[in-house]
């Protein structure tokens, strides 16, 4: 007589397939989600710059605490803030030498492996340039949030609005 079900023994190798498969299914889709951007280097200095759409501006969020600088880019309007991107930015070390020298934020937020020190961050859109001092400490990251005022010309710089 044969057995009108498949018995157990010929079930557990299709059921570890399937739960196999429906593993390997989940983690591609996580891992499309959340990839990274790309990471830069320049006079040695690695950075990444992204934030364009939630996914990927929680990404920048969560991984900005292990890198030593975050950058963090915004213009003003009547209703808050957009965050902007395509953000022109220079890097100087104590000694005025440009680290990174007119690289462009892919994004509302860029990260930098900078060493300990003391620097000078100067960021642009159009014509707009905002400044100010950096100083990183071993070992404990550190952010400039840079907010230009409403009106600032964003023909350059693409927003989205801040949440």
């Amino acid at each position: 007589m044969t057995p009108r079900f498949p018995s157990s023994r010929t079930m557990r190798p299709l059921a570890a397939a399937v739960f196999c498969g429906a593993v390997l299914l989940g983690a591609l889709s996580s891992a499309q989600a959340a990839v990274n951007p790309p990471i830069y280097m320049a006079h040695g200095v690695e950075y990444m710059s992204g934030g364009i759409g939630s996914d990927e501006a929680q990404l920048m969020e969560t991984v900005s605490p292990r890198w030593p600088a975050t950058f963090e880019f915004a213009v003003k309007d009547s209703k808050g803030a957009d965050f902007a991107a395509n953000v022109h930015v220079t890097v100087r070390d104590s000694s005025g030498v440009a680290l990174l020298d007119n690289v462009v934020s892919g994004g509302p937020f860029m990260v930098a492996r900078l060493d300990p020190g003391n620097y000078e961050v100067e960021a642009r859109i159009g014509s707009q340039v905002l400044k100010q001092p950096l100083h990183v400490l071993q070992g404990a990251p550190t952010k400039a949030t840079f907010v230009w005022p409403a009106g600032t010309d964003m023909a350059s710089a693409s927003t989205r609005t801040v949440q």
